[in-house]
């Protein structure tokens, strides 16, 4: 999720759904999709999305709950998915792993104990993106014809490249470190209740007269998915080392601190695994019987869980003409 640092460095305004129709954007999947599986593992019955031979399901409810925002404002996401994980990240995908498997047993003292809430809460906590759920989530978009892509690497470096070559309007992702990956515009807040927030890389570096590369010499000293980041450097800390010393190698010579694999980091910001080969099919024309039989005749899902995410759906493309949301 990179840095929550990151925040009170960047230029963030809050813009209106309305004033995003028309509007293409690269939303890490991952990212997106693991929200809503876990709401929806928190707030809805386990039997609701778990098969006959006991599959889980859940991001189904979730895609579906999660979808119409995007066609109710005229906005056409293209969903990036995440492919193999960078050596440099492997600290940080170990650390949530362990993370899970903490969550994990304190859920099942929370459910021995008699506490209900508590486990429910706790068991969002240990979920986890599995094969069944990276297939059915494409098979439901495929049945929907919402555009997807897989990156080589990180989706929310393929989201940035994409933002920045001008293929998409904006990158939608919760992790500040698109914005470190050279996105333009990135729009968070995707999968909450309320308006989202626009985080603008060229206003976050007016805002703080510093260039791209000191920007990700302020993330490396602050910490990101890939580093821990250097003790006592926080937002205001960070910006004025690398304005006062030029760059990270100044800081770390003038401070006498030291940011582990710094060369790496910075060339996998600038530099990171993306791909141009991509087509993206903006001519949508979605199967909404055909995606409503996937999931509750295949998947076995509880119609009622999911009938007025699908009525959503339908009503969003009447209303807008899917000529206008294409």
């Amino acid at each position: 999720m990179g840095n929550a640092d990151l925040r009170d460095v960047a230029a963030i305004e809050d813009v209106s759904f309305d004033s995003l129709a028309g509007s293409v954007v690269a939303v890490d999947a991952h990212n997106w999709l693991y929200r809503y599986l876990t709401t929806t593992v928190k707030f809805t019955a386990d039997s609701v999305y778990t098969t006959g031979s006991g599959e889980e399901v859940a991001n189904l409810v979730g895609v579906v709950q999660g979808l119409p925002k995007f066609f109710e404002h005229d906005v056409t996401p293209v969903f990036v998915f995440d492919g193999g994980v960078t050596d440099l990240k492997s600290d940080e995908v170990e650390r949530r792993r362990e993370q899970r498997e903490k969550a994990e047993e304190r859920r099942q003292e929370a459910e021995e104990a008699g506490d209900g809430v508590e486990a429910a809460r706790l068991d969002a906590r240990t979920q986890r993106l599995t094969d069944t759920i990276h297939e059915t989530t494409r098979g439901l978009f495929d049945r929907l014809d919402v555009p997807y892509i897989e990156a080589p690497a990180e989706g929310e470096a393929q989201c940035a490249h994409m933002a920045a070559r001008g293929d998409v309007d904006y990158a939608g992702s919760e992790d500040y470190d698109t914005m470190v990956f050279g996105a333009p515009r990135t729009l968070r807040q995707l999968t909450s209740k309320g308006e989202p927030e626009l985080m603008d890389l060229q206003k976050t570096l007016d805002k703080h007269e510093i260039s791209y590369e000191q920007l990700v010499d302020v993330a490396l000293l602050m910490g990101t998915d890939f580093n821990d980041g250097v003790s006592g450097y926080g937002p205001k800390t960070a910006v004025k080392a690398v304005k006062e010393h030029g760059d990270i190698w100044g800081v770390m010579e003038a401070d006498d601190v030291y940011v582990e694999n710094a060369d790496r980091i910075r060339e996998l910001f600038f530099d990171p695994p993306v791909t141009d080969e991509y087509e993206v099919d903006l001519d949508v024309d979605p199967d909404i019987d055909a995606a409503r039989a996937y999931v509750v005749d295949e998947w076995e899902v509880d119609a009622d869980e999911v009938e007025r995410g699908f009525e959503r759906i339908e009503e969003s493309l009447v209303q807008t003409g899917l000529d206008d949301w294409t």
